[in-house]
């Protein structure tokens, strides 16, 4: 049976910098670790810079093109793969979320709004002011890595902080609901549903948890997402169900199970109502 790996930053010759830090530019990157063109996953956040070249990346099942300018943010977790033309550069950077939110403690990296799991888009798409902007610390982060300087990882955190910084400011403008004011309590409902959508499928359950009504909740998140709370929950599983889906490790029944579900010709019957198609069809698909 196939299984799609998962991937630990230990598995990408680490350079000289930590083993929960890894900055490269992306031609260098690809050079070794060509086998990133595969779906895969990873257990720590990907940041992706693209300076040049074209090609297609899939995110979770969403298409994506490559162009100049195009930067993803990746969660853990996140399954994907892409298909480049041999011109591709740019900066690839990876990092755990322990080593963010201990030199960040007044802040962790989940308050950065495209890290959020509910509502957020992989893809931010720079213009060339950007670019004129945020270049040079990409290009201030290679060469730091590549030295061996006093303080070396407190910069190198400084300039990841600064590059987050300029991209929550590019994704704000791009995604004006982000900056609402329902946006805090969306975060901690993403948190939690992240820990609990295997066990917890009530609306009730996360609004008692977030100390709101649910009729609080499901306005957040119709204002924000235009879904019920319902909806959200069960986006969630979805997701889930299609990665272990494409894994083929595990029966459909053996999944249903996994996810929360006893009676699994139910289980069936709502990924096929939100799919419009059978698991065993899904698949049998090409991702």
């Amino acid at each position: 049976m196939k299984k799609y790996p998962v991937y630990s930053i230990q598995n990408f010759d680490c350079n000289s910098v930590h083993s929960d830090l890894y900055v490269n530019t992306f031609k260098n990157h690809l050079l070794s670790h060509s086998f990133i063109e595969k779906p895969h996953r990873h257990d720590f956040y990907v940041l992706v810079f693209f300076t040049s070249g074209t090609g297609t990346h899939v995110v979770d099942f969403d298409h994506f093109i490559i162009q100049s300018g195009s930067v993803f943010v990746l969660q853990p977790g996140q399954m994907h793969h892409w298909c480049l033309t041999e011109n591709t550069d740019g900066y690839i950077v990876f990092f755990s979320k322990e080593i963010y939110n201990l030199y960040f403690g007044q802040k962790g990296i989940d308050d950065y709004p495209f890290y959020s799991k509910v509502n957020s888009s992989p893809e931010i798409v720079l213009d060339k002011e950007d670019l004129k902007v945020i270049i040079p610390f990409f290009d201030a982060l290679i060469a730091e890595s590549n030295q061996n300087q006093l303080l070396q990882r407190d910069k190198i955190m400084n300039l990841l902080d600064i590059i987050h910084i300029e991209l929550a400011r590019k994704y704000a403008s791009a995604f004006k609901n982000e900056v609402h004011s329902y946006n805090r309590k969306l975060t901690l409902f993403a948190i939690l549903l992240e820990q609990k959508y295997k066990t917890e499928k009530a609306p009730f359950y996360y609004a008692e948890q977030l100390h709101i009504s649910l009729k609080h909740l499901n306005r957040i998140t119709k204002e924000v997402l235009n879904k019920t709370t319902t909806q959200v929950i069960t986006d969630r599983v979805i997701l889930e169900a299609k990665r272990m889906l494409m894994e083929k490790q595990f029966s459909v029944n053996e999944i249903a199970i996994t996810l929360g579900y006893d009676d699994c010709s139910y289980f069936s019957r709502l990924f096929k109502k939100n799919t419009g198609m059978t698991a065993t069809e899904f698949r049998t698909q090409k991702v």
